[in-house]
């Protein structure tokens, strides 16, 4: 956040002597100067979220500039904003969550600081095209914007012209025109005891390379069909493919905040309406119902969309514990693909 901001102002700092009233930013309705005073107005909206612990709609305020505020104000008005969201979202406990309208009603504290981000890079080039400056924001703080809300964005050949076309700014070679785009913020699911957590491409890359995803972890970690699950997040990702609600979630204990296990689908709804699930939970949590339970919500959660039939489930024939967790969560067995037990759970 801090860095964004740092390389907008620096940027704009140059031209704060011209006259930011009366010329409209690239590509959009508002002046400069509008343009600018919306990228403060983000910001700290932004951070009211967080602080305020928004659970149903925005903090309802806003902020004006004092009149006789030049451009070089506006400019140190947005780097307070910016340090107030910055501040925001390092003091925020990673499990909460705070109102935002798209996707799925809400935003932790990465996808805020990633919105944030967002706003200053694509309002700077904005400001900077209708002004004739060059901005070339760093390469790290867009892959952060790009892995974190952009998860249906195939990567580029870099991440500046990337998130540019992503928006409708640019263009990419062998990618059609963007018109109409949205970010999205991950899917959270919650049950009694636990938050199903979506994963993003970031969290799901740091996982696939033996991290902790940024996830405390109960007992020893991640086990291996999580890091697998996290590969598959990544490699579709990479395709361009990746349908994030229909990806990989952690499941995190209330109580004292550890990921106990993760659980996912193999992808999304077949042309019949079929939904492949996949689980495993760490040792330290096994024997307390929690992939019961994780399971009953996000097959409960999928049956509840219009494009899904059935819900459908294979274990190895000596897991049968895992074929526990699928009776008890309303699943039937139907016959099964060579040796593997297969069971399914339908509308």
């Amino acid at each position: 956040m801090e860095e964004a901001v740092a390389s907008a102002v620096a940027l704009l700092r140059t031209a704060v002597d011209r006259d930011w009233e009366g010329p409209r930013a690239h590509g959009l309705e508002w002046s400069c100067r509008a343009t600018a005073t919306h990228v403060a107005e983000c910001l700290v909206g932004y951070a009211a979220q967080l602080t305020g612990r928004a659970a149903d709609d925005y903090v309802p305020f806003e902020i004006r500039l004092e009149e006789g505020t030049g451009n070089e104000g506006a400019l140190r008005v947005i780097e307070a904003m910016g340090g107030l969201l910055a501040a925001a979202v390092r003091t925020t406990p990673r499990e909460v969550r705070a109102f935002h309208p798209y996707p799925f009603r809400s935003a932790n504290r990465e996808g805020f600081a990633a919105m944030g981000i967002t706003e200053v890079l694509l309002h700077t080039h904005d400001i900077a095209r209708s002004l004739g400056l060059s901005y070339q924001p760093p390469a790290e703080v867009v892959s952060y914007v790009l892995t974190r809300i952009f998860p249906a964005v195939r990567p580029g050949p870099a991440p500046w012209p990337t998130l540019l076309w992503a928006t409708g700014r640019g263009e990419l070679p062998g990618r059609a025109p963007v018109t109409g785009w949205r970010w999205s913020n991950n899917l959270v699911i919650p049950s009694d005891r636990l938050t199903l957590e979506g994963v993003t491409p970031a969290s799901a890359a740091d996982l696939g390379a033996d991290g902790d995803g940024g996830f405390a972890w109960a007992g020893s970690g991640p086990l291996e069909g999580t890091r697998e699950g996290a590969g598959i997040v990544v490699k579709q990702y990479e395709e361009g493919v990746l349908r994030p609600e229909w990806g990989m979630f952690v499941l995190v204990r209330r109580e004292d905040g550890l990921a106990v296990g993760a659980m996912g689908f193999h992808g999304p709804p077949d042309e019949d309406g079929r939904v492949e699930i996949g689980y495993d939970l760490v040792e330290a949590a096994r024997g307390h119902g929690y992939a019961t339970e994780a399971l009953r919500a996000l097959s409960g959660w999928a049956l509840a969309r219009e494009d899904v039939t059935v819900v459908c489930a294979t274990t190895e024939p000596a897991n049968l514990a895992s074929q526990a967790v699928l009776a008890r969560a309303g699943f039937t067995r139907v016959a099964g693909d060579g040796e593997q037990p297969a069971y399914e759970l339908r509308r």
